[in-house]
């Protein structure tokens, strides 16, 4: 990591670290390789994004505003077989979401086919590439092993003419799939294996959801993609780290179709490591199968770490971006821990969102001596740590609902909230005494009773005495009843993520549904994706897709407290 010095007020230093991209960038710029960066962010439209990609989405766009440069977004969709417009327009809203901003540079792979047969063309007339007619598996045994050269596809054999012809053959739909593919020829010795006349085209009479039915053949990713950097001016091609490998085959690409003459030239393929969260699916067949075993309810479920599941939960764009900042950038391969995702969305959210009450358990508490008919509104701070949020009016009045566990009959020690004879505060209103309880037949509590100080509104008495349990509460008049879902990772951490069998160890826990719980009339009309602490509960968001309109339906967005320390 290499260090720049920056001068601050009053002589201070700041010592700013740049990764090893930003290096390769600063040195293109100064050495005229390149004047502006241009970076891309390439997805394969074949599932919804994960928190990974949004490592590579952020990396790629915050390189080109550090550089004054140019952001694209294009889907790669040289591979009908499972890409759908679906995938195109969340992935779309995903990227919008974490502030990526593409402006109108919007474009797709399937749009330079025209382009990319033309290269396929010009590598033939230049003896460069040949039709082959040997199957997957037989290209397998011939490309040899890490120690075994490889040997001569008999297709090389034939005349440029003749490839010219077959290759043309295969663009008219004359063959099968799988009858025919062309290979670049290159050399069959090498010690990377991605060098030993990789297949390029292949054929799929295969519908795509961008070209419909005018292509047969489709090109490669390793030699699509290139090619699209070059069409697209892309300085700067971004790539995971199992990409290393085929680096000469993309150089190979690009200085034999006359886009460059040297691989130090641009555009330039860097790769960097991959963001791995621990115990978390990011598998596209793996997420599939659980929506089609109705074990989530979609891509964007909750529980799951997609960038949409991620956002409909209640995570920030900036806590997420506080995420990848965390992780860094590198070479080396890492596992990242889920709290430190959590421990960003904490951050973030612990001074922007008020502090409501809300009562996930409810049961009855009766405040004897408080006016039968009386109904105050008390004023309470919305986040006692900014107070830009401002204050709001909370009803108050005879009958409340308190968490269930909240009140015990028979107490351990050290035990201060609510039992007969101890006098707690409820937050915001007054000390209230308990005097006791009532049971059903089978011995559940069903109502509690207290009395209460009325000088000591606003929770501190006149006379000094001191308290030292503090509960929250709600109006039973007044409340909104509501659901709240309470998530778990869906992966059992203790088992880990796979079974033997490959299948996932599940946890059966993972989603709690509370479907009587009472909150503050002021979050009856909370609006989708709107997100509040819930004190002494965690953060909440609202559910937007299964909210109605004064029915609210919250998500668990994370607990309050962790054992989570941030590295240092």
């Amino acid at each position: 990591m290499a260090e720049e010095v920056k001068e601050m007020p009053e002589g201070e230093k700041e010592i700013v670290s740049k990764n090893f991209i930003e290096q390769i960038i600063e040195k293109d710029l100064a050495e005229g390789i390149c004047d502006t960066v241009v970076t891309r962010f390439p997805p394969e439209p074949n599932g919804y994004l994960h928190i990974g990609h949004a490592k590579s989405i952020l990396l790629n766009y915050g390189l080109s505003q550090k550089y004054n440069g140019k952001f694209n977004m294009r889907f790669d969709d040289t591979n009908p077989t499972k890409e759908k417009i679906e995938f195109v327009e969340s992935i779309k809203k995903d990227i919008e979401w974490l502030g990526a901003d593409w402006e109108d540079r919007l474009y797709y792979a399937s749009n330079y086919f025209p382009q990319m047969y033309e290269g396929a063309v010009k590598l033939i007339k230049k003896g460069k590439a040949y039709v082959s007619d040997l199957t997957a598996d037989e290209i397998r045994a011939y490309r040899g092993t890490l120690t075994e050269p490889g040997k001569e596809d008999p297709g090389t054999a034939r005349s440029i003419e003749e490839n010219l012809q077959l290759f043309e053959d295969m663009k008219s739909g004359k063959f099968e799939d799988g009858s025919k593919v062309l290979r670049a020829r290159i050399d069959m010795a090498s010690p990377n294996m991605n060098m030993r006349d990789p297949v390029i085209y292949r054929v799929a009479h295969m519908t795509h959801h961008n070209t419909g039915d005018q292509w047969c053949i489709y090109p490669m990713y390793d030699f699509a993609h290139p090619i699209e950097d070059a069409i697209e001016g892309i300085t700067h091609s971004i790539c995971t780290l199992e990409f290393e490998d085929h680096r000469p085959l993309y150089d190979w690409t690009l200085i034999e179709l006359g886009y460059k003459n040297r691989p130090e030239e641009t555009p330039k393929q860097i790769e960097f490591a991959k963001l791995y969260l621990k115990d978390v699916v990011t598998g596209k067949r793996y997420i599939k199968k659980l929506v089609e075993d109705g074990i989530v309810d979609g891509w964007d479920d909750p529980r799951l770490v997609s960038i949409a599941a991620l956002r409909r939960r209640g995570f920030t764009p900036e806590s997420i971006q506080r995420f990848v900042e965390l992780c860094g950038v590198s070479k080396a391969n890492s596992i990242a821990e889920y709290p430190a995702l959590e421990y960003c969305i904490r951050e973030d959210l612990k001074m922007k969102r008020p502090r409501m009450m809300a009562v996930l358990d409810p049961v009855k508490l009766v405040i004897d001596n408080y006016p039968d008919d009386q109904t105050e509104e008390l004023t309470v701070v919305n986040n006692l740590e900014n107070e830009s949020l401002g204050s709001r009016k909370v009803p108050f009045g005879k009958e409340l609902y308190i968490e269930r566990e909240d009140f015990m009959e028979e107490p351990p020690k050290k035990y201060f909230r609510m039992f007969p004879g101890n006098e707690v505060r409820l937050m915001h209103a007054y000390f209230v005494k308990c005097t006791g309880c009532e049971k059903d037949a089978d011995g559940n509590i069903t109502v509690i009773h207290c009395t209460y100080d009325p000088a000591s509104k606003g929770g501190n008495s006149p006379d000094g005495r001191k308290v030292k349990g503090t509960i929250h509460w709600v109006s039973v008049k007044e409340s909104v009843k509501a659901t709240v879902r309470l998530y778990e990772n869906i992966i059992d951490e203790e088992k880990g993520v796979y079974n033997a069998d490959g299948s996932l160890n599940l946890n059966p826990n993972s989603l709690t549904t509370l479907t009587e719980c009472r909150l503050e009339p002021a979050l009856k009309e909370a609006k989708a994706f709107e997100s509040f602490q819930f004190v002494r509960q965690g953060f909440f968001c609202a559910d937007f897709k299964d909210s109605k309109p004064g029915e609210p339906v919250f998500n668990r967005i994370v607990s309050l407290k962790s054992s989570y320390v941030l590295p240092k």
